[in-house]
């Protein structure tokens, strides 16, 4: 089980264990010192009974403490990341999800306010964030729910209407069909030979679910019907191969960028890496803290390689374009050397 942070006991522990997942739940004061610290601070410890517990920064400072200038507890990137997380857990907690007044008052926050540091630190609204929580808590449910209305209730929407009303831009299809590996679903693909070897492209009804690179067609295939093993996987028509040569020329142009759909599912902070790599420019190359900074977690530089290699829309969501900090180009789900041909066609001179 994991901790609460809600006992001395509790936080106290946290604080001998410098334990990072506590930023957020509260902080810590030195009676001998005046300074008050993030759990995690690496300051030397005091003793016990020196030590007393705050819900905030804030609260800290009302009592007459300053900020550890170690640990910053009192920067405002502290104290917003602070509140935003504070925000997220009332998110999370929730059977519904509350409304941005609803945030505010028992963040003590004015609505405006709330909105503008949420978004800054997380690249999301609060309802953004909501839904794609309850999205990724329902795609979780759907595969060990008994039924899907069971399913719906438990990931906090209180209707089925209300639900189904968003059910297929969260899903991309209905969730009865992705309870059951895609039955029922129609996905129309087509593979074909580009400068880079093999492409395959697949359109579920949201848009553009994959755009897949390898060396033979046959593996690309198999990707694909691994992820929906019983959608109805079909050849595109005539107007399905015209899109297929757009995505193509895209690929040997990508300057020139892809005004088609893009069906994007994934889980909320996924979303947040994918949204800020389409944020980059062609021919401008970031490295993985870059990205992790700007989404507001500068700590999540791993999980963010992690989101590039989730990512299934290659070149659309380019995370090509991310590298190490050193400029080395580092991993690429469909191989270096691709990445290496797509940055150079980027950079080449018009």
């Amino acid at each position: 089980m994991k901790p609460t942070y809600i006992t001395d006991a509790e936080r106290w522990q946290a604080v001998l264990s410098r334990d990072g997942n506590a930023t957020g739940h509260f902080v810590y004061a030195v009676r001998t010192t005046g300074v008050y610290c993030q759990p995690a601070c690496k300051s030397r410890l005091a003793k016990r009974e020196n030590v007393a517990f705050f819900s905030d920064a804030a609260q800290a400072e009302a009592a007459g403490y300053r900020a550890c200038k170690r640990c910053a507890g009192g920067t405002q990137a502290a104290r917003r990341s602070e509140l935003v997380a504070r925000a997220c857990r009332l998110i999370e907690a929730g059977d519904t999800a509350p409304n941005l007044d609803q945030l505010g008052a028992a963040l003590n926050i004015s609505a405006f306010h709330l909105h503008r540091q949420f978004k800054a630190e997380t690249g999301l609204t609060p309802k953004a964030y909501a839904s794609a929580f309850r999205a990724r808590r329902l795609r979780e449910g759907l595969e060990a729910a008994t039924t899907v209305t069971e399913a719906i209730y438990d990931a906090g929407y209180n209707s089925n209407s209300r639900f189904y009303e968003s059910a297929a831009e969260r899903l991309g299809m209905r969730p009865r069909e992705y309870r059951v590996g895609g039955e029922g679903a129609t996905i129309r693909f087509a593979l074909a030979q580009c400068s880079l070897g093999a492409i395959l492209v697949a359109q579920s009804e949201r848009g553009i679910c994959a755009i897949l690179l390898g060396d033979e067609p046959e593996p690309l295939l198999h990707d694909l019907q691994d992820k929906f093993p019983k959608a109805r996987l079909i050849g595109g028509d005539a107007a399905f191969e015209r899109l297929v040569a757009q995505v193509i020329g895209f690929v040997e142009a990508p300057a020139l960028g892809l005004a088609l759909p893009l069906d994007v599912q994934g889980t909320a902070f996924q979303e947040r890496v994918w949204q800020a790599l389409r944020e980059v420019p062609a021919g401008c190359r970031v490295s993985y803290t870059d990205i992790a900074e700007r989404i507001g977690a500068p700590k999540a530089v791993r999980a963010v390689a992690q989101a590039c290699a989730a990512n299934s829309i290659a070149v659309a969501i380019p995370c090509h374009r991310v590298v190490r900090r050193d400029g080395d180009l580092s991993g690429y789900r469909w191989g270096i050397e691709r990445k290496r041909q797509l940055l150079d066609r980027e950079t080449a001179p018009s």
